[in-house]
């Protein structure tokens, strides 16, 4: 039987907590959004970022999104397969590729922006439109005061990349024994 120690707020009061079931829950539910539009988080993120700086090359958006140039090339390799964007060499260095959003990708910005919508309105459909204004200003306060980039996940940096195994990194085996 588990017993609660009164010491300990409940992790509802906690915002850290809460932030971090409602980041779970909100990536589910954009995942699922999402699939009907025929992309991943991770992809239609990367084209929002090139339709804001179309052209860019693979190591200005590695730089930008701090992705590893390996994992940049994957994912530019994804979208460049589906069609949603293309490779062109970049006028000003011959070595360096710009990457390009093609027709077919910038057409499907607007199904993941109302996948995006539905999102929001599933998440925060019981606040009021000023409570999710109010909302919206204090979290970018925080991600601000985190030195969050605007309009970039934080999660690219480990895109492709196992999530580190907290037991595993303090010195435990992860074998089965007997």
């Amino acid at each position: 039987m588990v017993t609660s120690d009164k010491s300990f707020r409940p992790l509802r009061q906690r915002p850290s907590f809460v932030l971090s079931q409602l980041g779970f829950h909100s990536d589910r539910t954009f995942d699922e959004l999402l699939v009907p539009v025929g992309v991943t988080r991770r992809q239609y993120g990367m084209l929002r970022i090139l339709a804001d700086a179309d052209g860019r090359t693979q190591q200005e958006l590695s730089s930008v999104l701090r992705v590893h140039r390996n994992v940049m090339v994957g994912l530019v390799d994804e979208l460049e397969a589906a069609g949603f964007v293309e490779r062109r060499r970049n006028p000003a260095d011959r070595r360096a590729h710009a990457v390009h959003l093609t027709d077919r990708g910038r057409a499907l910005l607007p199904m993941g922006e109302a996948a995006l919508d539905a999102c929001d309105d599933q998440l925060f459909g019981t606040l009021s439109a000023a409570d999710r204004e109010t909302l919206g200003d204090l979290l970018a306060r925080v991600a601000d005061a985190a030195h969050l980039l605007p309009g970039v996940h934080p999660g690219y940096e480990q895109a492709g990349d196992a999530p580190p195994n907290p037991i595993s990194s303090r010195g435990r085996s992860n074998t089965r024994t007997g």
